[in-house]
Formats: C-alpha cells, sequence, structure tokens
C-alpha cells in the first residue's frame, strides 16, 4: 500500500514565508496607511486608503474676533423639551459640557442658511445625562442641541460652553429669545477712549437689568434675552 506523498521541509518554509509576505503587504499597503496616515511605500495613496479612518480638521484656524464663553441652566418638567443653538459660521468652533439631573432626549443638530424651513443635518442623537466634545461647524447657520424630559420627575440642566459663536437662541413654548453672547467688535477709532462709568451709574444699570439676561425658562449670563414669536 502506497502512502501519501511527504511534503518536504521547504514547502512548509515557502508557505510560512509566503503568508508572512502576504502578511507584511496587507500591512503596510492597506492597514497602516488607512488606519494611521503612514504610508512608506506610496500603496495607501495610490489607493485611495490613506487617512480613511481619520476625520482630519486644520490644526490652526485664526479668528478675527474673539472667543466667548456661555453658560446657562434650566429646569425641564416631565414630557417637556426645548431647544438650545448658537450661531456660527463655516469652520467657527466650539467646546462644551453639558450635565442634566437625569437622563434625557438629545439631540445635536445644525441648520444651515438658506435651508428650508424645518430641516436639519443631524450630528448626534441619543438618550443620557451628560455630554462634552469639541464641535467646528461644517457650514454657517444655526447649530445646537434638542432637548426633551421623557421622565416621571423634574431634571435640571446646565450647559457650559466657550466658542467663536456670536449668538444663542432658545427655542420654547412656541417663543424665541434672542442673547448676544460677545459683543460685536467695536470700530477703529482717533476718538479718546470714554471714562469709566461711576458706582452709582454701574448700580443703575444694574438696576435696570443689563449684564445678565433671565428668561422665563433658563438663566444665563449676557446681554438681555430678546423675544419673538419662533419661526412654524
Amino acid at each position: 500500500m502506497t502512502g501519501a506523498p511527504r511534503r518536504g521541509p521547504w514547502r512548509i518554509v515557502a508557505a510560512t514565508a509566503g503568508a508572512a509576505v502576504f502578511a507584511a503587504l496587507a500591512l503596510f499597503g492597506a492597514v497602516l496607511p488607512a488606519e494611521f496616515g503612514y504610508d512608506p511605500f506610496g500603496f495607501g495613496a495610490a489607493l485611495g486608503l490613506k487617512g480613511l479612518s481619520r476625520d482630519v480638521t486644520a490644526v490652526l484656524a485664526r479668528q478675527e474676533d474673539g472667543f466667548a464663553t456661555d453658560e446657562a441652566r434650566w429646569v425641564l418638567s416631565p414630557f417637556e423639551s426645548f431647544e438650545y443653538k448658537y450661531r456660527l459660521e463655516a469652520g467657527d468652533s466650539m467646546v462644551y459640557a453639558w450635565e442634566a439631573s437625569g437622563a434625557l432626549l438629545y439631540e445635536l443638530h445644525s441648520e444651515p442658511d438658506g435651508a428650508e424651513p424645518g430641516f436639519a443635518e443631524t450630528f448626534d442623537r441619543a438618550r443620557a445625562a451628560d455630554g462634552a466634545g469639541a464641535y467646528v461647524a461644517p457650514f454657517p447657520g444655526i447649530h445646537g442641541w434638542f432637548w426633551e424630559n421623557r421622565g416621571a420627575a423634574d431634571v435640571t440642566l446646565t450647559l457650559r460652553s466657550a466658542g467663536f459663536y456670536s449668538t444663542a437662541f432658545e427655542y420654547f413654548g412656541g417663543v424665541k429669545r434672542t442673547r448676544a453672547v460677545r459683543a460685536p467688535r467695536p470700530a477703529a477709532t482717533d476718538a479718546p477712549a470714554a471714562a469709566a462709568p461711576d458706582a452709582a451709574t454701574l448700580a443703575a444699570l444694574r438696576g435696570d437689568g443689563l449684564g445678565r439676561g433671565t428668561g422665563a425658562l433658563g438663566q444665563g449670563e449676557g446681554a438681555p434675552l430678546v423675544l419673538e414669536a419662533a419661526s412654524p
């Protein structure tokens, strides 16, 4: 009885070497260029794989205007919802963090300038009690959040942010509230600077409600809120 032919050791070595070469080609030709942008032999660029898994943004983006900061707090009753958004131009950025005393249904979305009424592009949607991140506006428009309390108890929500936005908008109960969060840059002038107001003037200003915006739903630092009817 004749047995199966025995393979010599050289065949095993050749198969192992071939597998190693194939693995190296896959590593340097696909995995490293796509995952880490490392493409020493140019295979990834030739195949269109270089940096495929990364969302690359500019390292430095200079801004003409100074950044603004904002902090606001709201209390949402059961099944109550509202929106809070900022005016951002294309490429403007902000960092944010919000936390709530209970889980909220939320959505981060943006409304481009000139879009049809009701259109918005959504970037994040979930149910959570907090959130934080950095956001770069892909287009000029209104960018921000929708929150809704689906629970049976009141939920306190606090938002803190800093960025290159100019105006904040709050939509609640069919009313749109607008608040400037960064003063416009003053025009250049050769006139002498005005004298600082005295203590009596500052007290009068505070008594008139300037310097702190307070709405029926929330509170925040900045100019007084301007109320107007929300668009349908």
